[in-house]
């Protein structure tokens, strides 16, 4: 399992970095789509501090520029492979106690938060492809096959 939640961040950072460099070249859907980025890089900081237990230093849904969104995604990339690095296999199923953005209290296994992470990209990520594609931009493909054609990956 822990191969394969290695494999699944390094397909989220590339799509991550796609959509990013998707918008950037897209001025016209920057009012609505870069929100939806924003929110994105920051849902997943916001996960990976759960992790580590310590405060998230950007909201679920920040005001942040496009340069903002870059450091922030590279800051995700690296800290997610690095606590997946770190993982051990039997720690999937350890509990993180933490409080949502309403301030509510819960218990998830890091198993449950890795999967929130890489499943809730893949729907905003959609979004902002049609956004770009609305505005008259270059819609990206960040489909996993893709990822897995064009990276040389060996499982």
């Amino acid at each position: 399992m822990k191969t394969d939640f290695h494999r699944l961040f390094q397909y989220t950072a590339w799509a991550d970095q796609r959509t990013l460099s998707a918008l950037q070249e897209a001025p016209a859907a920057q009012a609505e789509a870069l929100p939806l980025l924003a929110h994105l890089f920051a849902a997943e900081h916001v996960w990976l501090s759960r992790l580590r237990h310590e405060e998230p230093r950007h909201a679920v849904w920040p005001a942040l520029d496009l340069d903002q969104c870059a450091a922030l995604a590279a800051e995700n990339e690296a800290g997610y492979i690095a606590f997946v690095g770190q993982l051990q296999e039997e720690q999937l199923a350890t509990s993180v106690q933490y409080r949502n953005s309403q301030r509510q209290e819960f218990v998830t296994s890091v198993h449950d938060i890795l999967m929130q992470v890489l499943l809730h990209g893949p729907y905003h990520r959609g979004q902002i492809a049609k956004i770009i594609g609305q505005t008259g931009g270059q819609s990206i493909n960040t489909d996993f096959i893709t990822f897995a054609r064009e990276t040389d990956y060996r499982s």
